[in-house]
Formats: C-alpha cells, sequence, structure tokens
C-alpha cells in the first residue's frame, strides 16, 4: 500500500511536471516582453508589460456582469508576512512569490501546486519596512527573484530549482531586495532597498544567463561626477536614494526608468545641505551600459521623507493634429501630478491631486516653490504621501490616470541629529506633539508606524492628464493600501486596507461591486485568461483571491 500511494504520488508529479513543461510554449522571449500587450491571456511583467500601464485587453468581464464575478479558488500562502505580490502569467502557468522568498510555480485555471521553491534569507537580513517581496522577472524558461538579504537568484521554470545565485549588495549594510526585477534584452535589473540604513543607493543590472553583474549605476554621485555638488561634506556617503520599486522601459528610446528613494537622514535635511541628487528622482538609463541619459528631481533635499519610487507609466499620448506624444506620468508621493516628455527629460505639467501644504506650487520647470514647514507642524500629505508606492493605471480607452491616494493625510515631526552607524536605522527625526493648530480641522488624528498623524481617508482619483484635474473620486473606508487594474471594457478593480476588493466603473467611478476579503489588499490586482475564460486575481492578507464569472 505504501508503494502504491508513492507511486501515485510520482505519477502525479510527473503529470503535473508535463502540464508545465507543454504550458510554458518554447519560454519567454524578450519579443514577447516587447510585445505583451499582443497577448493579454498573459501577464508577463510585474506592471503587465514595459509601459506600467496595468491595464487589460481582456473584455469578458464587463460593467453589466462584473457583479457576476465569484471566488474560483484560493491559494493560501505559507507566511504571516504581508503580501505584496504580483503574480505573473504565462501561457496557464502563475508564478509568485510568498514572503519573504518562496516562490510557487500554480496551474493558472485551477490552482494546483506544481511545486515550490523555498529559499532562506541570511538572519542579517534587515529590511525596513518588512520581509516582503512584490514579485518575479522572467526570461527564457528561467524566473529571476531578488531576497531580502540583497541576493539575485535564478530559478528553473519547470523543475523549480535554482540556477544561480548573485550577491547583489550586502544585508549587514542593511542592503534589501523587495522589488520585481525588471528584464530587457538579456540583463536582469534591479535597485536596492535600504534608504533608512545610510547605503548610497543604486541600480545594477546582471547577465540573464551567468548572473554577472554588467553595470552599477549609483542613485548618489560620487566625487568628481556630475551631481555631487548637490551633497555637502561626506553626506553623499550615507545619503540613501534607494531604488526599491520596479522601473518601466521605452525600447523605441531604448531607454529604463527608474524612480528614486529618499536621501537620508531622512528627516534632517540641514545635515545634508544642497539638492542631493538624485535622491526623489526619477533617473533614464541606458539598459545596456548605466549610463545616465537625464533625471528628473521631484523634491530637492526632500525634508519630508517623500521618496520618488512610483512606477513610471509610458504614454503614447494623442497629440492635437494627429500622432502622439512620448509622456510619463507620475503621481508622485509629494502629492504632484506630474507629466514630464519621456525622451528628454523636460517638464510638462504639474498639479496637485491632493491637499499639500509643503511647497505652493510648481515653476515652469518642475521644480516645487517650497514653504517650509516649522519643526512640529503637521505637513500635508505625511510621511507615507499622498500616494506610496501602489500601482497606478492608464487607460487608453478613457484616457484617463487613475491612483490610490491617502485624502488631508498629515505628520508632525521634529528633525535631529543623526550618527551614522553600519546596518542601524538613520532617520534623523522624532515624532512631534500634538499641535491642533497646525491640523485641518474636523481631522481626526492617530498614530501610524510610531509618528503622530493627522488620519486622512483612502480615495482612488482619475485625473486627467491633459490638465491634471480631478475627473471623478471614489472614497473608500479606510487608507487604500492598492494597486489598481483597468480593463478594455472600462471596469477597474482596487482594494484597500480595511479588505474589500471593489469593481468600480472607470469612466464615472461608481461602484459596480464589492467582495470582502477578510484582509488588508496590499498589491496590485492583475487580470489573465486561461481557455478563454477571464480571471482577476489579488492578493488580499495571506491568501491570493482569484475571481471569474459564475458559470
Amino acid at each position: 500500500m505504501k508503494r502504491l500511494a508513492q507511486c501515485t504520488f510520482l505519477a502525479g508529479l510527473l503529470l503535473a511536471s508535463a502540464a508545465l513543461v507543454q504550458a510554458q510554449g518554447g519560454g519567454v522571449t524578450f519579443e514577447r516582453l516587447l510585445d505583451a500587450a499582443a497577448e493579454p491571456h498573459n501577464w508577463l511583467t510585474y506592471s503587465g508589460g514595459y509601459h506600467s500601464n496595468r491595464h487589460t485587453a481582456l473584455d469578458r468581464i464587463t460593467p453589466d456582469n462584473v457583479d457576476d464575478l465569484e471566488v474560483r479558488w484560493v491559494f493560501q500562502a505559507q507566511s504571516l508576512q504581508v503580501f505584496q505580490t504580483t503574480p505573473l502569467v504565462v501561457d496557464g502557468v502563475m508564478y509568485l512569490t510568498e514572503p519573504p522568498n518562496t516562490v510557487v510555480a500554480l496551474d493558472a485555471a485551477l490552482g494546483r501546486v506544481f511545486w515550490r521553491y523555498e529559499y532562506t534569507p541570511a538572519p542579517t537580513s534587515r529590511p525596513c519596512c518588512g520581509r516582503v517581496n512584490r514579485g518575479l522577472a522572467i526570461l527564457g524558461d528561467t524566473l529571476y527573484m531578488g531576497t531580502i538579504d540583497a541576493q539575485l537568484i535564478a530559478i528553473d521554470t519547470v523543475s523549480g530549482k535554482p540556477i544561480w545565485k548573485t550577491a547583489v549588495g550586502d544585508p549587514e549594510d542593511g542592503h534589501a531586495l523587495t522589488l520585481a526585477p525588471l528584464i530587457v534584452k538579456d540583463k536582469v535589473i534591479v535597485g536596492i532597498a535600504g534608504g533608512e540604513f545610510g547605503i548610497r543607493g543604486f541600480i545594477s543590472a546582471y547577465d540573464a544567463e551567468t548572473g554577472e553583474e554588467v553595470w552599477k549605476f549609483y542613485t548618489i554621485p560620487g566625487p568628481g561626477e556630475p551631481g555631487h555638488e548637490t551633497w555637502e561634506n561626506d553626506a553623499w556617503r550615507t545619503g540613501g536614494a534607494p531604488a526599491w520599486l520596479t522601473g518601466s522601459y521605452d525600447a523605441q528610446a531604448d531607454l529604463v526608468y527608474w524612480g528614486t528613494g529618499n536621501p537620508g537622514p531622512d528627516w534632517n535635511p540641514a545635515q545634508r545641505p544642497g539638492d542631493n541628487l538624485y535622491s526623489s528622482s526619477v533617473v533614464a538609463l541606458d539598459p545596456d551600459t548605466g549610463e545616465l541619459a537625464w533625471h528628473f528631481q521631484f523634491t530637492p533635499n526632500d525634508p519630508y521623507d517623500y521618496d520618488s519610487v512610483q512606477v513610471p507609466v509610458l504614454v503614447d499620448y494623442p497629440a492635437q493634429g494627429g500622432g502622439t506624444l512620448p509622456l510619463m506620468f507620475w503621481a508622485n508621493r509629494n502629492g504632484f501630478f506630474y507629466v514630464l516628455d519621456r525622451t528628454t527629460g523636460r517638464f510638462i505639467n504639474g498639479q496637485p491631486y491632493v491637499f499639500l501644504n509643503w511647497a505652493e506650487g510648481l515653476d515652469d520647470a518642475g521644480r516645487p516653490v517650497m514653504t517650509p514647514q516649522p519643526p512640529g507642524a503637521t505637513t500635508y500629505p505625511g510621511v507615507q504621501g499622498g500616494t506610496n508606492w501602489y500601482s497606478p493605471s492608464y487607460s487608453p480607452s478613457t484616457r484617463l490616470f487613475y491612483l490610490s491616494a491617502w485624502e488631508a493625510y498629515g505628520s508632525r515631526f521634529i528633525p535631529q541629529e543623526a550618527e551614522y552607524e553600519r546596518g542601524r536605522i538613520f532617520l534623523g527625526g522624532l515624532p512631534a506633539p500634538d499641535d491642533p493648530d497646525n491640523v485641518i480641522p474636523g481631522l481626526q488624528r492617530g498614530v501610524i508606524n510610531n509618528w503622530t498623524e493627522a488620519a486622512g481617508t483612502g480615495a482612488v482619483i482619475a485625473l486627467d492628464p491633459a490638465t491634471g484635474e480631478e475627473r471623478w473620486k471614489y472614497e473608500m473606508t479606510d487608507v487604500t493600501s492598492s494597486g489598481v487594474l483597468t480593463t478594455a471594457t472600462d471596469v477597474l478593480f482596487t482594494g484597500g486596507r480595511e479588505g474589500y476588493f471593489h469593481a468600480l466603473d472607470a469612466r464615472e467611478g461608481n461602484l459596480l461591486w464589492k467582495a470582502t476579503l477578510g484582509g488588508m489588499i496590499a498589491n496590485g490586482p492583475i487580470s489573465y485568461a486561461v481557455d478563454g475564460e477571464q480571471f482577476v486575481a489579488v492578493a488580499a492578507g495571506n491568501g491570493l483571491f482569484v475571481f471569474a464569472l459564475r458559470e
């Protein structure tokens, strides 16, 4: 009987492996990644495609039938950490990460597990903001995962076995990889996390076959490099500027775009005088060499820890008189929505999308006209920003840009001299006591992440990129913490910290459908299809919930 059970188990493994091999269809080439929009039944990159608009051309789910959605299957992660993954789907197979660093291959239609690869990070790993992982990249028959102890691992898609491992950074310095890598040509590109530990941030590329480093771009220029003059004394050595979220790629311009994080110490700008390039910026890099083509800094000297690690959304926007404009849309954590020329980095337009008081506006070059807030006063938006890392979406159907936002949200802190010590938190600030004279009347107050806050409310906001004006707003019952997905039928999916998964009318913002998932939604929903059936997947709590229309 025991031998029979073993044979049955092995037969099941062989059948699953055979199905997995058949599903691969020859692997995912760079050409397939370039033309991801041509196969909307798959989800081939972290953001769905190189332009990162998180929009699907699938059209089986519509405003008329979305209330027929039902849970088709649920995958329960074997972890109690925050589930922030965006799965990949390739020809009927789903690949996702469990926190901190486990990879799972699943049947995308049924949810059965093909294999698991578990990596145990070094005990010296110390990511500042949770033992999280946001996803994978794929090229050929190989998956790529970054780990919280700053390793990059290549994994075989069929067997689930590791192929190579490369050290990207040193966890004892505070280095970590929490992002999904980006494949461009034959390279795997990642950005380092650890800005709260006084690191010198960087973005680096590795040979997809061997794992050897090809280039490294430091997000803080060293002596003799352009931009080094924006740091005084030796502050550049511990200046932060991490790059902990996935970038975007424009094949026509042959440029990779990446957002960078805060300078360090976070809340004491007097300790690091100057603009502090290239912190709180977007950098455009040559994917072959890592050379800087251009940069745009959203918040010079960033005294409020706003970061600029949002995903760059690239849009070929219809131009008056015909043709298209190569634009970049960016809803920044600092509360401004920006439109840039993605070929040159030229500022085109910028408007606030939430209440803010740290600046009175942007000048003609897009530089903020700052209105510095005194220590202890309430600064809007707060330290978590008007939005955070949650992925926005752009719909070519509505020509609107959608984002998760925190409205009327502020924070109070007092700068403090910080002393750098390797591997220790390097913040330079203390919570300030409550100051009712510097809070918007009627706002509640609370404590978030040990910082005294003016607690705001969550919302999904639709912006008109042509003007930056709000087209509609859907208010949430709690702070939103989810990315946004739009569809060809003008259905918008999003979630929030309170555990509700929403479907909205992307044109008007009306609620079409809502499900209670019982846990915080802290990732971006995706959509894919198997055998013509459209699915929508979203992680909530410790589970991945997959929906389809009622049969």
